[in-house]
């Protein structure tokens, strides 16, 4: 009798030592890598990387050969470091409402020379405006980078560049961090409606479930690409009401209010990236999806803007020289003046948010329980899941 109990008491602490073990192997796993600042954020979040179009880019398009540049004022004016930053707002861009409230520092564009080392060990944003989803997007405004070669770049120099900072592998460090990804809006805009005008004999429904279907495909394509490089924590950004935008109106003036047609097709985009965050974790294990409903967000603004400090949505703030005038409806003319009262008009320029409509996106990403706002949690509860 004494003899089994001694057994197993000495089975009970052979379990001890080895679960001691395992968590100190585990600690020290984690301690490899060696994140900055660790007392910085305010959650479990090490830095952000993003991915996506105009309204995520904070200047990579500054060192591209492209019409889609907005490193000049009046862009930038309420930008508190440099103005003319390269963001397509007057200020902060929800990137960098939301680091704020994450408590990471601003995210350096991929193609600045100056984000390499320390820089890049918060992350790196990769967005470029115009770009989308096909790859053959945003060519109408001349070198962009599409998402597919977004991707690439954060693979192959990235990736890299970071593994020799952290001093740990990418695929140990990756799951600290989030991935944005905020894109589709110009696939419509600038592609599928250049060729099929809204409400065109050439737009018909089968068309547009044809091509969002594809286009949600090759979205779910680039996801998996970023989970097997090591990312599990994603925040996709919705569609936003692209037939309310001021240039959209503004090239449609028989027709009264939004484009609905325009806006039905990015409401049809948006529910698939439901379906994305309901569908992609089962088949990639330890991932977690948040869907921000950008679109609704903007529309309640839209629809009520009043309450929330707004006046104006429809006129952009900026002076947007037609094509009439040299211009191409939508970015605000070089040194062009702007309205005085920024904060309550809903649009910059002919299609980007101001800064204030911005500020209300990213709060609600981070704050917000509705689930027609975000899906099916918002960033905060994303950002402490292990």
């Amino acid at each position: 009798m004494t003899t089994k109990k001694n057994m197993v008491i000495a089975l009970s602490k052979a379990h001890v030592l080895f679960f001691l073990l395992l968590a100190s192997s585990l600690m020290q796993c984690h301690s490899r890598c060696n994140f900055l600042d660790e007392n910085l954020s305010t959650t479990n979040i090490k830095g952000m990387f993003v991915f996506g179009s105009s309204v995520v880019d904070n200047g990579n398009n500054n060192f591209l050969q492209t019409l889609s540049r907005a490193n000049y004022l009046p862009y930038g004016l309420d930008f508190p470091v440099a103005p003319a930053s390269g963001r397509f707002t007057n200020g902060k861009n929800i990137i960098d409402l939301l680091a704020k409230l994450l408590g990471l520092p601003i995210i350096p564009p991929f193609l600045d020379p100056l984000t390499k080392g320390p820089r890049i060990a918060r992350g790196v944003n990769f967005a470029s405006g115009g770009s989308g989803i096909r790859d053959e997007t945003g060519s109408v405004t001349g070198d962009v980078m599409s998402l597919k070669e977004q991707i690439m770049a954060f693979e192959g120099t990235t990736l890299g560049e970071l593994e020799s900072e952290l001093g740990c592998g990418s695929k140990e460090s990756l799951s600290h961090f989030l991935f944005v990804v905020g894109t589709g809006g110009n696939d419509y805009s600038f592609n599928y409606f250049l060729q099929s005008p809204p409400d065109s004999d050439a737009d018909t429904d089968e068309k547009l479930q044809a091509f969002t279907s594809n286009l949600t495909a090759s979205l779910s394509q680039h996801l998996q690409k970023l989970y097997g490089l090591g990312a599990r924590k994603f925040v996709l950004i919705s569609v936003n009401p692209i037939g309310c935008y001021p240039y959209v109106k503004a090239s449609r003036p028989m027709v009264r209010g939004c484009v609905q047609s325009m806006n039905r097709a990015a409401r049809l985009f948006n529910s698939n990236l439901v379906s994305l965050a309901n569908d992609l974790p089962a088949r990639l294990p330890h991932s977690h999806f948040v869907v921000v409903n950008s679109y609704k967000i903007m529309r309640e603004i839209l629809k009520n803007p009043t309450p929330k400090g707004f006046t104006n949505t429809e006129e952009p703030c900026c002076e947007v020289p037609s094509m009439a005038q040299g211009g191409n409806g939508i970015l605000c003319r070089r040194g062009g003046s702007t309205c005085s009262n920024r904060s309550s008009y809903a649009f910059f320029d002919g299609i980007h948010p101001s800064e204030a409509v911005n500020d209300w996106i990213s709060y609600k990403a981070f704050s917000s329980y509705l689930w027609s706002e975000v899906y099916p949690f918002n960033v905060r509860h994303l950002a402490w899941l292990v």
